[in-house]
């Protein structure tokens, strides 16, 4: 471990991670933003994507499943595969391929989320379904 002693390396961390800060608090604006879309369109109230925990309750509800399935995002390994199925769902609803679900659903959630409520996609549950 390697200790900061002068307090220009004290300042160099702390300015480093302020950054960080910036920019994960930008990209959460604009999830939620993305995500409020995207649940009006599915039918679901869009402020509920302002709540961290919540909006992957309704996600995994848009995504057809049961909301208690939610809580397998609390285990650690299952959670990134459940995210999968979760994104192929939802792209689905939207009438997207898997290309799309894995890539801007579950890789680059953010820009894919975006697409979805910005663009001319519409959810049908019916899709999921079928």
């Amino acid at each position: 471990m390697i200790a900061l002693t002068s307090i220009t390396d004290q300042a160099s961390v702390s300015s480093l991670s302020t950054t960080y800060s910036v920019i994960g608090l930008i990209v959460y604006i604009i999830t939620v933003i993305a995500l409020w879309r995207v649940f009006s369109k599915a039918g679901y109230p869009g402020w509920l994507a302002i709540i961290p925990i919540v909006n992957l309750f309704v996600l995994v509800k848009i995504g057809g499943y049961s909301a208690w399935m939610g809580l397998l995002y609390l285990i650690p390994i299952v959670n990134v595969i459940f995210h999968i199925f979760v994104s192929l769902r939802v792209g689905k609803g939207f009438g997207k391929g898997a290309g799309f679900s894995i890539f801007l659903l579950w890789l680059f959630s953010f820009i894919g989320y975006l697409i979805l409520g910005f663009g001319s996609a519409d959810y049908d549950k019916a899709r999921i379904t079928a």
